[in-house]
């Protein structure tokens, strides 16, 4: 994919969200030399989760069509993130790390197909420099009950 990041987001008709608040002592983002790492980022939207739970199959679970979405807004609020700390998108010359968090239902084991809504809309982004290593991890647990949450460590360069 050829072009600005910014008119890759205008393609997709993505508009970045706001950078979401720290919900405890922490910054949402943070450069050391080249790289930029990402606290954890829920999928919050206009402060909100919409959703709640533990991801899995069957009743007052998260589907995990839904996680997988979920998993999409939480890496584009990272990637806002990155954003608000580097200024333009067109530095990053590579997504290096992605980690996933998936609340989950004991039996659930599909925790990387969800964190594939991370993965999926990197790429989209960034095109070659959105391919990662990545880890997708089961928890029993998230920050206010969200059923993912997404970090990044992205590269930077003098673009």
């Amino acid at each position: 994919m050829s072009g600005s990041v910014s008119a890759r987001l205008a393609q997709l008709g993505i508009d970045l969200p706001p950078v979401v608040a720290p919900l405890a002592n922490y910054v949402p983002a943070l450069r050391a030399g080249e790289l930029v790492w990402t606290a954890g980022q829920l999928p919050l939207i206009d402060g909100k989760l919409p959703a709640t739970g533990k991801v899995g199959v069957g009743d007052g679970l998260v589907d995990p069509d839904v996680a997988r979405d979920l998993a999409r807004i939480a890496a584009l609020n990272a990637v806002a993130a990155v954003a608000a700390q580097v200024g333009s998108l067109d530095r990053v010359v590579q997504v290096v790390k992605v980690v996933g968090y998936v609340a989950s239902h004991p039996e659930f084991t599909g925790q990387p197909g969800v964190v594939n809504g991370a993965s999926a809309i990197l790429g989209q982004i960034f095109g070659e420099a959105g391919a990662h290593a990545r880890s997708a991890v089961g928890v029993a647990v998230l920050p206010l009950d969200a059923p993912v949450e997404i970090e990044l460590v992205v590269r930077i360069g003098d673009k």
